[in-house]
C-alpha cells in the first residue's frame, strides 16, 4: 500500500504523506519516506514534504505505539533517525504544512532546512505531555536545536500547541502563506534552493549542525535503553 505519493517536477521531488486522516506516522510510512529520499540523493533533488490539505502528521501510528514497548521504541527509533537523517541531508528539504502538525508531525517541520504553513484554524506543537507520554531525549535534542529558548518550555514541557502565525514566533515555522498559496510558495523556495551550490550547502550544514548531529547520536542510542511511558 502506498502510503506516501511522491511527484517530481524541475528536479524537485514532492513527498506527500497519505496515511489515513491524520497521516499517521508507522514504521512503513518512515520506511518509504526514507525510499523516497533515497531516490532524491540519488537524483541530487530538493524535497518538498507535505502531507493532505488540512493535516501534515498527527503523529506516531497509535497502534504500533500501543502493541508493545519494543514496538514503540523501535517506531520512535526509527523516527529519530529519519529526524537525524533530514537534518543532515546533503538537498535541501522544505516543510509545506497543509495544516495540523502534532507530536511526530511537528518533529518532522523541526527536521526540515525551510518551513511553510497555511493560515488556518490549525495546531503545531508538541503534545507528549499532555497526552501522558514523557519525551524522548531525542525530541528534545531536536526541539532544543529549533525552538527559540523562550518557547522552548512552553512547547516541551507545558505541551503547548501553536496557531501557525505563533509557530512562526515558536520555531516550527519560517512563514506563514494562504492554503492556495502554499504549494506554489513551497515551490518557488525550491527554486531558489536550486540555485545553490549542493556541496557547499551539505559542508555548511554539517558544520552548522554538528553540535546537534552528536547529541542526536547520542540520545537515539539513550532512547533505545528505557521503556516508554505510554
Amino acid at each position: 500500500m502506498e502510503l506516501i505519493t511522491v511527484v517530481i517536477e524541475n528536479n524537485v521531488h514532492v513527498i506527500t504523506l497519505n496515511n489515513g486522516k491524520v497521516n499517521a506516522i508507522s514504521p512503513e510510512v518512515i520506511a518509504q519516506i526514507n525510499s523516497a529520499l533515497d531516490h532524491a540523493e540519488q537524483q541530487n533533488a530538493v524535497v518538498i514534504l507535505t502531507g493532505q490539505p488540512g493535516i501534515l502528521s498527527g503523529g506516531y501510528d497509535l497502534k504500533t505505539m500501543k502493541q508493545s514497548s519494543q514496538a514503540a521504541i523501535a517506531l520512535v527509533t526509527a523516527g529519530s533517525t529519519l529526524a537525524r537523517r533530514m537534518l543532515s541531508f546533503p538537498t535541501p528539504i522544505i516543510g509545506a504544512c497543509s495544516g495540523h502538525a502534532i507530536a511526530k508531525g511537528a518533529f518532522l517541520l523541526l527536521s526540515c532546512d525551510y518551513r511553510i504553513g497555511s493560515t488556518g484554524p490549525f495546531k503545531i506543537g508538541l503534545n507528549e505531555v499532555a497526552i501522558g507520554m514523557t519525551m524522548h531525549q531525542a525530541g528534545i535534542e531536536i526541539a532544543r536545536n529549533r525552538i527559540p529558548q523562550n518557547y522552548l518550555s512552553r512547547a516541551v514541557i507545558n505541551a503547548e500547541l501553536f496557531a501557525p502565525e505563533q509557530a512562526v514566533l515558536a520555531g516550527f515555522l519560517d512563514q506563514v502563506v494562504e492554503p492556495e498559496q502554499l504549494m506554489d510558495t513551497a515551490h518557488a523556495v525550491a527554486k531558489h534552493m536550486q540555485t545553490l551550490n549542493m556541496p557547499a550547502h551539505l559542508g555548511t550544514k554539517l558544520k552548522e549542525r554538528q553540535s546537534i548531529l552528536a547529541s542526536l547520536d547520542a540520545a537515539i542510542e539513550q532512547d533505545k535503553l528505557i521503556t516508554l511511558n505510554l
